[in-house]
């Protein structure tokens, strides 16, 4: 199996923080060298073992956020 490179561009904000101390975050990562994509995983602390997750582009966070908008949750 290939390794995976990965580089945290930009943390943007944790979304909640598990029992065992890994946190749910948003950030902007570069996969193996490619253009940064949006990211919601859980992490350890250190960064070095992930959950898994989600990646986005910028026109699709654009798009959920437009979906999110319209739920209308307060």
């Amino acid at each position: 199996m290939a390794s995976l490179k990965y580089e945290i561009k930009e943390t943007i904000g944790i979304i909640s923080e598990g029992a065992k101390g890994w946190n749910k975050e948003l950030n902007l990562i570069s996969w193996n060298d490619r253009e940064p994509k949006y990211d919601l995983r859980d992490w350890d602390q250190s960064h070095e073992k992930m959950g898994k997750g989600i990646t986005l582009s910028k026109e699709e966070l654009i798009q959920l956020k437009k979906l999110l908008n319209e739920m209308g949750l307060e």
